[in-house]
């Protein structure tokens, strides 16, 4: 069968499951909520259902309880002992299942049917100057696609509740057929003279990427699938994947869910961290050289931190142990290039950085993220405009975000509206908290 078949026969075991789940165990409480979580960002605090991902602080991401080694092992690959295809992980997210090697080669057809992009997104992106940075242009040409959303047509027309998924499903895939087109203008635009490569209708998701941003070596190939999988979905509660889905709670399209998505994502405290890495490794580089020694770095990570800034691609809000996304980049790294020398600074880093983090005592993670490895690899391969770097990262989280936004659809789940509280509030409860508590 084909995705949506999968899909036609899964959601109706799904609601029920979840309809008993409310009536049987609506009740039970999932922990208690403390001043600390209300004012430090919600962290620790139970609150969103997100079924393509779940994060472990220890053992890192799992797509559908699958680790990312896992997935390695058993999604298919381009070639024998390849990197997974984005299109298995897309297949995994939505149904919970291993495809086959060739439900992934219908489902990759699938997509490049649906990646023609209208001349209109061209034209609006091409109205900003090319100085916006590549992540504003991007999201316009998200935004821009938004006019041909098929879920906005049905629900003027008056479509039924129970059938919202399937709209959302024909917008979910047609946005990630069309975003790696839309990102690949905004690269040419900006990086190569508007000098626009179309799509090779032979090569998968992940290579046909690399070949539309100028990029045709089966290294850079691989890595573009490697890059796309690993990134795609970090469980709901990080920035871009929550404002996608409360976005989303209003019924407002998968176009305008992902664009705010987006808007999010190019933050410096989320995906705009992967530009920050490169640069600051950068920055070591021009300043005491590629053949730094292990005392010169530590000296410049401490001028870093004493300065009151951050060493990029450290910590991390949920984990607490090395990320696994950065762990298979490092071995893909030292399987295809382990004689670069900024791999060999990164390697460095992962020695000297965790022991000052914890000699500093303020941080709760010390250990290497994913955006501290993706920089080096995509500048080995010749992509080496830092700025542009959060755009891939866009591309391969729509798969996570459009997988789990059908599942909000057709698991009918409600408009999202937390309560709120003021300072003097929380003063006041704490007082009667403080009183109940020596009475």
């Amino acid at each position: 069968m084909d995705l949506r078949s999968h899909l036609e026969e899964l959601i109706p075991e799904q609601q029920e499951r979840l309809k008993k789940l409310k009536k049987e165990h609506g009740s039970v409480q999932l922990g208690n909520i403390t001043v600390d979580m209300v004012i430090g960002g919600m962290r620790g605090m139970t609150g969103l259902l997100w079924e393509t991902s779940l994060l472990d602080p220890d053992e890192g991401i799992r797509f559908r309880g699958l680790s990312i080694p896992e997935c390695q092992k058993v999604l298919p690959a381009a070639f024998p002992e390849g990197e997974p295809l984005p299109e298995g992980l897309l297949w995994l997210l939505l149904t919970g299942k291993v495809p086959t090697k060739d439900q992934v080669n219908a489902l990759s057809k699938d997509l490049r049917t649906r990646a023609s992009v209208p001349d209109h997104v061209y034209k609006a992106i091409n109205a900003l100057p090319e100085t916006a940075h590549p992540m504003t242009q991007f999201t316009t040409g998200v935004m821009a696609l938004q006019v041909q959303s098929e879920f906005q047509k049905a629900y003027e027309k008056g479509i039924s509740k129970a059938k919202f998924w399937e709209p959302t499903y024909e917008d979910a895939l047609n946005l990630i057929a069309q975003v790696p087109v839309v990102a690949a203008f905004v690269y040419r635009r900006i990086y190569k003279g508007g000098q626009v490569i179309p799509a090779d209708d032979s090569l998968d998701f992940g290579a046909n990427f690399s070949h539309m941003l100028g990029f045709d070596s089966k290294k850079m190939q691989e890595l573009m699938r490697l890059y796309v999988t690993i990134h795609t979905d970090h469980e709901g509660g990080n920035v871009s994947a929550h404002t996608a889905h409360l976005v989303a709670s209003a019924l407002s399209d998968p176009y305008l869910s992902f664009a705010a998505a987006l808007n999010g994502l190019a933050g410096p405290l989320h995906g705009l961290a992967n530009q920050e890495v490169l640069l600051w490794i950068k920055n070591v580089v021009e300043e005491c050289g590629e053949n730094i020694t292990t005392d010169q770095l530590k000296d410049y990570v401490w001028k870093t931190l004493n300065s009151g800034k951050v060493v990029p691609g450290f910590g991390h809000g949920v984990l607490r142990k090395t990320d696994p996304r950065y762990t298979c980049q490092r071995e893909f790294a030292l399987k295809h290039l382990p004689e670069d020398p900024l791999f060999q600074l990164v390697s460095k880093l992962y020695e000297v950085v965790p022991p000052i983090l914890t000699e500093l005592g303020k941080v709760k993670n010390p250990w290497p993220n994913v955006d501290a490895h993706s920089g080096v690899l995509l500048n080995h391969f010749g992509l080496t405009e830092a700025r542009y770097y959060t755009v891939l990262f866009g591309v391969s989280r729509s798969i996570g975000i459009c997988s789990q936004l059908i599942w909000d659809r057709a698991l009918g789940l409600p408009l999202e509206r937390p309560k709120s509280v003021t300072i003097e509030l929380l003063e006041n409860h704490c007082k009667k908290a403080s009183l109940t508590s020596k009475a």
